[in-house]
């Protein structure tokens, strides 16, 4: 595979992570994920990195994720670093989440970057580490537990 294949690959990889959560696509999540997964979310909710398994992932985010009436993750200006069978992306985001309720606004929207760590599989690249940091938030913050009351 060339350099520019693999950087596509990569890209593509990383944009299904936000895409298949989106549509709620909870089997094609799974698999942009390696075996193991360092997920670090720290900037928003504090606490350590985990280590999960896809399987692991998907419950999570399908309780939380789906509890919402939509979510859209928009992934854009990719990085690319390839070192033979991994790479590291960088990237910035844009998350919307909506909640209807009858208590404030229905949005929270958060924006910040992603680092997605990736290891080269048979079939195509995996994402092995996310680290979410957030930089801005507007609307909300309460639909997040609110979304988890849902659960």
């Amino acid at each position: 595979m060339s350099l520019v294949e693999d950087r596509l690959a990569i890209i593509e990889t990383c944009t299904r992570m936000g895409w298949h959560a989106d549509q709620r696509e909870w089997g094609k999540l799974a698999g942009v994920f390696a075996d193991k997964v360092t997920l670090d979310y720290t900037s928003l909710n504090g606490g350590e990195a985990a280590e999960l398994t896809p399987d692991q992932i998907v419950d999570a985010w399908s309780g939380l994720l789906g509890a919402f009436d939509a979510t859209q993750h928009l992934i854009t200006n990719h990085l690319v670093t390839v070192e033979g069978d991994t790479a590291v992306c960088t990237a910035s985001f844009q998350a919307t989440h909506r909640l209807a309720n009858p208590f404030g606004s229905p949005l929270w929207t958060l924006g910040g970057t992603y680092r997605f760590d990736l290891l080269r599989a048979e079939d195509g690249w995996r994402i092995s580490g996310v680290v979410m940091t957030a930089t801005w938030a507007d609307g909300n913050k309460d639909l997040m537990a609110l979304a988890a009351e849902k659960r």
